[in-house]
């Protein structure tokens, strides 16, 4: 696997550290409140938790980056330290990660916009419509050009996170002005409910890689990947903690697990219910902006496969615009598959389904990058331990997410074995001597 060169590729030090934000601030932190909720105090210690866990993970992808900055990211990683087989596993699990998780970040665009627009969820099959639809703009805009790509992802994460922030400054000021926090009914602390709680949390710091999958088309990547990564790690986990806070101290449980825009109805509850539609809006741009960034990166992941012969090489070929378009379309077929297939369990129901399986596959690719790092960083003492720590927290909420979850996620990964030989064989065969 080659190295990327370090000469200008599109993706300028903004948009690369845009890119991890708006990644990471999508749409979990609009809807996890309400899905965390019936966890009571279990959730803060699972955001304290995966904080942890990700900041660990952002230092490792930070000093990967800047050492071998590769086209791939993850799967260039694992790939260069224990071969193809572990390089194709890993890059196999991201992009399902990758296609599958943009299917619930679909879904969550059109649930916040039937917030604004209630019709919406009233006729029979257009918010599945609608999903897929956000999906296919997308995937045009991305085979377009990286640069196109960038500048949306820059602009909707500077208008994704003025309601957050709001949220945040609210609670404070609450608290601030002598206002006692809300006694809430007591869930009892377990090593589960945390577990449970460091699963889900996770959902939301998916993305902290962002800047390493495009290297190759990031302007001077040895500097610029880990200063977005590391950066965007810490900016947004000082939201998602936050928020955290805000509803724990000023939303009764009840409420928030109720609300299908828990952050709209925070700020409604205390500004009034016309704020419900503004927030609803700012939650649908905050999760279409996210969906654009990851559609960037599941068109990347079989390009850069089939670059590094693990995948068919009919991925390898690129648009005139230098995108993979192949991987693109692939990829949105395959997350449009899902998202319509599954429509029936509800908005609600389909965003948690869609988000444990996906996660449920792809944490795989977390685990086998910090353990990647541990011999692709040999002269680092201090990776050793923080890798450690992260590929522990991989299999530990990997755990958190349940049984059903980890039996779609092994599904999906065997899927790809069959893959993996047909191209080998073909390339043991095309190399044989007549």
């Amino acid at each position: 696997m080659a190295q990327t060169s370090d000469k200008p590729r599109g993706l300028g030090p903004w948009m690369a550290l845009a890119l991890v934000v708006g990644n990471l601030i999508g749409s979990g932190v609009y809807l996890l409140p309400a899905t965390l909720a019936p966890l009571g105090a279990n959730q803060l210690i699972g955001w304290i938790v995966t904080s942890a866990a990700a900041l660990a993970m952002a230092l490792v992808f930070a000093r990967l980056g800047a050492k071998t900055p590769m086209a791939g990211g993850p799967y260039g990683y694992v790939q260069a330290a224990f071969g193809p087989f572990a390089g194709f596993v890993t890059a196999w699990s991201y992009w399902i990660l990758l296609w599958a998780g943009n299917g619930a970040l679909a879904v969550a665009v059109v649930s916040a916009l039937s917030g604004v627009i209630p019709a919406i969820g009233h006729v029979p099959g257009l918010p599945a419509i609608m999903a897929v639809g956000c999906v296919w703009v997308l995937t045009l805009v991305n085979i377009r050009g990286v640069r196109g790509a960038g500048d949306l992802t820059l602009v909707t994460t500077l208008v994704k996170s003025v309601p957050l922030l709001a949220v945040i400054g609210l609670a404070g000021w609450l608290w601030l002005s002598g206002t006692p926090p809300i006694v809430q009914t007591p869930v009892p602390i377990t090593g589960g409910n945390i577990a449970a709680a460091a699963g889900l949390c996770f959902w939301a710091f998916l993305g902290i890689e962002s800047a390493t999958v495009p290297a190759d088309k990031v302007e001077h990547a040895a500097r610029v990947v880990p200063m977005a990564t590391l950066v965007g790690t810490v900016l947004s986990g000082a939201i998602f903690l936050g928020i955290s806070l805000a509803f724990q101290g000023y939303m009764p449980i009840a409420a928030a697990a109720g609300s299908p825009a828990p952050v709209a109805a925070f700020l409604g509850r205390h500004f009034g219910g016309a704020v419900g539609g503004i927030v609803a809006v700012f939650a649908a741009i905050s999760a279409f902006g996210a969906l654009n960034g990851f559609i960037l990166l599941q068109g990347e992941m079989p390009w850069a496969m089939a670059r590094g012969g693990v995948f068919p090489q009919w991925f390898a070929a690129e648009s005139r615009n230098g995108t993979p378009a192949r991987g693109h379309v692939v990829s949105s077929l395959l997350l449009s598959a899902v998202t319509l297939l599954n429509f029936g369990r509800g908005m609600g129901d389909l965003f948690q389904f869609i988000a444990s399986v996906s996660l449920a596959a792809g944490m795989l690719t977390y685990a086998m990058t910090m353990l990647a790092a541990i011999r692709l960083l040999p002269g680092e003492r201090l990776i050793v331990p923080v890798a450690l720590f992260g590929a522990v927290f991989s299999a530990w909420a990997t755990w958190g997410l349940g049984l059903e979850a980890m039996a779609y996620g092994a599904g999906l990964l065997a899927c790809g074995l069959p893959i993996y030989w047909a191209v080998r064989r073909g390339q043991r065969l095309a190399t044989a001597p007549a």
